[in-house]
C-alpha cells in the first residue's frame, strides 16, 4: 500500500511539474502557433461530422453522444497526423484534398438522409445513372442550405493557408528526423483518443458494424468517418463473400428452411384459380391519402370505392431501402427483402429468383409487365427477364409526346389508354395472362399541378356578415406546399386508376380478371410538412403553437406508421362477397408473393414471406434498418426502444426473439441473392433428381 501511495504522488509530482513548464514556457501557444492548418483540419471536420448527425439524427442520446466525436477525432487526428511527413509547403495541398474528400462525404450524406432518412452508401454509386431523371426532385425538395454549411471546413483552410503564406510560414525548415518525430507524437494522440473510444462501445455496437444494416446507429455511435469507412468494406465484402463465403450461406440458408411450416390450404386457397390478373404499381400511394378530403371531395375516390368493393389490406407497408421502386417490385414478386448493399435489381438482376411471372408461366400464363419509362430504368430490361416476363413493354412501346408527358414520361392516364389496347390484343391471343402496369406520374417532387386537373386543397367556409349576408371564404392551408401538390398529383393518380378501371370494363376485360393494386412506397416527404396539414390556424394561416389546445403532436412513431401504402385486391364481382371487407393484420409487401399464390394456385417454397391467410395476427413487418413492427409493437432497432400499439403487455423475451428473427430475415435474404442460392440449390435438387433416376 505504501509503494502505491508513494507511486501515485510520485506521478502527481512530475504531472505538476509539465505543466508549469507548459506554462511557463508557452509550449501550448507555440504548438498552436506551428501547427495551425493541422489544428484547422482537425477541428472543422470534427465539427462538420457533428453538425451532420445533430441535423439527421433528432435524438437526446445523439446530441449527448461523446464517443462519436472522440472517434472522429481520433480518425481525424491520424490523417492529419501523417501530414508531417511531408515538408511544410506540402502540407496544405495534403490537407485541403482530405478536407474535400470529408466535406464531400457530410454532404453527400446531409442530402441523402434529406430524402431517405438513411446514410449513403459506397454501393449506390452504380446509381449514380439515375439521378438526371430524378434531378428535379434533388433540386426542389432534397437540398436544404444547411447542406452548404459544411463548405465552411475547406474554404476556410485556403483562407487559413493564404495568410499564414503571407508570413512565410511555409519557408521554415524542418529536419527529416523532425517531421517523423512529429508524425509518431500525433498518430499516437490519435491511438489514444481510438482505445478510448474502443473501450466505450459494447458487444451488441461491435455487431452492428459488422452487419451494417442498421446505418443511423452505426452514424449516431461511430460517427460518419468511421461509418463510411466500414461502408468502404461492407461494400466490397459480397464481391469477396461470393467467392469465399458461400459454404456458410449454404449452411444457414438450409438450416433457416429446415424450420420454416409447411402451408396449409385454408378458406381462400385457389379461389382466383385460372383467372386474368392486373396488377397495378402505385407509385408514392399512401394509404392516408385514402382518409383525406377537402372541402368535401375525397383525394382518392376511386382507390376508397375499390377498397369498398374488394379486399383491403389496411395496414400494409412497403419495407424498400435505397432501391425504392425497384425494391418494392423486388418483395412483391419474390418475397424477399431489399439487399444490404447496392441493389437487386443493378447488382444482382443475373440471379434467380421465384418470382410471381415465373411461377404462373409454369401455369400457363402469357406473363406481361408495363411501364412508360425508360427500360433500362433500375435496370429493369434485365431484371423483368430474371423475374420470368415474357415481355417488357416499355417507353419505345408508347407514343410519348411533350403534351403526354408529365415528370419522368407519360402521364398515367395516356399510359394507361394505350395499355389497355396492348391489352385488348393480349386477351384475345392468349387464355390466361397476367400483367404489371406500373405507374409513373405521382413520382416526386410533385411539381406539375398546373397538368394534374382541378382539385384545391385549401380550406373553404361560409360565413356570415354583421350585415346578415353571408359570403364563401378561402383561407390557403395546403396550397403552395410540397405536400399540398402531393395530393394534387395523387387526385391525378387516382383518376387515372378510374378511367383505367371503366375503360377495362367497357372492353370486356374485367369479365375473368382480378385487379391487384399496390402503393410502392411513401412520398418520402419530412415529417415537418405534416405538421400544417394537422395544426393549421385559419386565423393566421400558419401553424397552432404547441402549446396550443388544439396542437396535435405528431411525432417520430407516427410518421413511421403511418408511411403504409394500400394493398387493394379487386374483382366486378366481389362486392358483398365473404372476400369484400378490411383485412387489418399488419403485412409487407414481401408477404404479397406467398398469400396471392395461395389464392392463385402456386407457391414459392423460398418466400420468405407468410400467406397473411395463414400468418393472421402472428405476422412480423422486418424493415431493412432493423425496426420491426406486429400488431402489438412497433420496435426502433436505433434507439433500441418500441412503442407499444395495444394494451398487451410487451416482455423482453419478445423483443429479443422477433431481433433474432429480424436479423436472421435480413441475412438469409441477402445471402438468398448475393450467392443466387436459389440457382444453386435448385441445381443440387436437379443433381439429386438424376442419381435417384440413375440407381432405379
Amino acid at each position: 500500500m505504501k509503494n502505491i501511495k508513494n507511486s501515485i504522488n510520485r506521478f502527481l509530482k512530475s504531472l505538476k511539474k509539465n505543466l508549469k513548464k507548459v506554462k511557463e514556457e508557452h509550449l501550448i501557444r507555440d504548438y498552436m502557433k506551428n501547427n495551425v492548418l493541422f489544428l484547422v483540419f482537425v477541428i472543422t471536420t470534427v465539427v462538420n461530422s457533428t453538425m451532420l448527425r445533430f441535423f439527421c439524427i433528432n435524438s437526446t442520446d445523439n446530441y449527448l453522444a461523446i464517443a462519436p466525436i472522440i472517434a472522429d477525432l481520433a480518425l481525424v487526428t491520424i490523417i492529419g497526423g501523417l501530414g508531417y511527413l511531408l515538408k511544410p509547403k506540402n502540407r496544405f495541398a495534403y490537407y485541403l484534398t482530405f478536407s474535400i474528400i470529408l466535406t464531400a462525404i457530410c454532404i453527400i450524406n446531409s442530402i441523402y438522409y434529406t430524402y431517405y432518412t438513411s446514410f449513403a452508401s459506397v454501393s449506390m454509386l452504380s446509381l449514380t445513372q439515375y439521378v438526371g431523371d430524378v434531378g428535379d426532385a434533388v433540386v426542389e425538395q432534397v437540398i436544404q442550405f444547411r447542406d452548404f454549411l459544411y463548405l465552411l471546413s475547406p474554404i476556410l483552410l485556403i483562407v487559413i493557408n493564404y495568410r499564414l503564406k503571407k508570413k512565410n510560414i511555409h519557408k521554415k525548415i524542418e529536419v527529416k528526423s523532425d517531421r517523423k518525430r512529429k508524425t509518431i507524437k500525433t498518430v499516437a494522440v490519435g491511438v489514444v483518443f481510438a482505445i478510448i473510444f474502443v473501450l466505450t462501445l459494447t458487444p451488441t455496437d461491435m455487431s452492428r458494424l459488422v452487419k451494417q444494416w442498421n446505418r443511423e446507429y452505426i452514424v449516431m455511435k461511430y460517427g460518419i468517418y468511421i461509418y463510411q469507412a466500414n461502408d468502404l468494406v461492407a461494400s466490397i465484402q459480397p464481391k469477396i463473400n461470393s467467392l469465399f463465403g458461400y459454404d456458410q450461406a449454404k449452411k444457414n440458408f438450409k438450416d433457416y428452411f429446415k424450420t420454416v411450416e409447411k402451408h396449409e390450404d385454408n378458406e381462400y386457397t385457389n379461389i382466383f384459380e385460372g383467372k386474368n390478373v392486373i396488377t397495378i404499381h402505385g407509385e408514392s400511394l399512401q394509404t392516408n391519402l385514402m382518409s383525406l378530403e377537402f372541402n368535401g371531395q375525397e383525394v382518392t375516390p376511386n382507390l376508397n370505392k375499390l377498397a369498398d368493393e374488394g379486399m383491403f389490406f389496411s395496414n400494409f407497408y412497403s419495407p424498400v431501402s435505397v432501391g425504392t421502386s425497384s425494391d418494392a417490385e423486388l418483395m412483391f414478386n419474390t418475397s424477399l427483402l431489399p439487399t444490404k448493399s447496392g441493389t437487386a435489381f443493378v447488382s444482382y438482376s443475373n440471379r434467380t429468383y421465384y418470382g410471381i411471372p415465373k411461377l404462373l408461366a409454369d401455369k400457363g400464363y402469357y406473363t406481361f409487365s408495363m411501364h412508360g419509362n425508360n427500360a433500362d430504368f433500375w435496370n429493369r430490361r434485365n431484371m423483368h427477364e430474371s423475374l420470368g416476363y415474357d415481355r417488357f413493354y416499355n417507353k419505345v412501346d408508347y407514343n410519348v409526346t411533350e403534351e403526354n408527358t408529365i415528370g419522368l414520361g407519360i402521364s398515367d392516364k395516356a399510359f394507361f389508354e394505350q395499355s389497355v389496347n396492348k391489352l385488348v390484343k393480349i386477351n384475345k391471343k392468349h387464355d390466361k395472362w397476367y400483367g404489371m402496369l406500373m405507374m409513373l406520374s405521382n413520382h416526386t417532387p410533385f411539381a406539375e399541378t398546373d397538368k394534374y386537373g382541378e382539385f384545391p386543397v385549401d380550406m373553404k367556409e361560409t360565413v356570415t356578415n354583421p350585415d346578415g349576408s353571408t359570403e364563401e371564404v378561402s383561407h390557403p392551408y395546403m396550397e403552395g406546399t410540397k405536400l399540398g401538390n402531393y395530393f394534387k398529383s395523387a387526385h391525378y393518380a387516382d383518376s387515372a386508376i378510374g378511367e383505367l378501371i371503366n375503360r377495362l370494363d367497357e372492353e370486356g376485360l374485367l369479365d375473368n380478371t382480378i385487379i391487384v393494386i399496390y402503393g410502392d412506397h411513401d412520398a418520402k416527404l419530412p415529417r415537418a410538412d405534416y405538421n400544417r396539414l394537422y395544426n393549421y390556424d385559419k386565423e393566421t394561416d400558419s401553424i397552432l403553437d404547441e402549446k396550443d389546445p388544439n396542437y396535435k403532436e405528431y411525432d417520430s412513431y407516427q410518421y413511421e406508421l403511418g408511411r403504409k401504402v394500400p394493398l387493394i385486391i379487386w374483382s366486378k364481382d366481389m362486392k358483398g362477397t365473404k372476400l369484400n371487407k378490411e383485412y387489418k393484420n399488419v403485412m409487407s409487401m414481401y408477404d404479397v408473393e406467398p398469400t396471392l399464390g395461395n389464392m392463385l394456385g402456386f407457391e414459392n417454397e423460398y418466400a420468405l414471406g407468410h400467406d397473411i391467410f395463414d400468418i393472421k395476427d402472428q405476422n412480423i413487418v422486418v424493415f431493412p434498418n432493423g425496426n420491426w413492427l406486429t400488431n402489438d409493437i412497433y420496435y426502433n432497432s436505433q434507439k433500441e426502444e418500441y412503442l407499444s400499439l395495444t394494451e398487451k403487455p410487451v416482455t423482453e423475451e419478445e423483443i429479443k426473439k422477433n431481433n433474432e428473427y429480424a436479423s436472421k430475415l435480413l441475412d438469409v435474404s441477402n445471402d438468398i441473392i448475393v450467392f443466387d442460392l436459389l440457382k444453386k440449390d435448385q441445381t443440387d435438387e436437379n443433381r439429386v433428381i438424376e442419381n435417384q433416376e440413375k440407381g432405379a
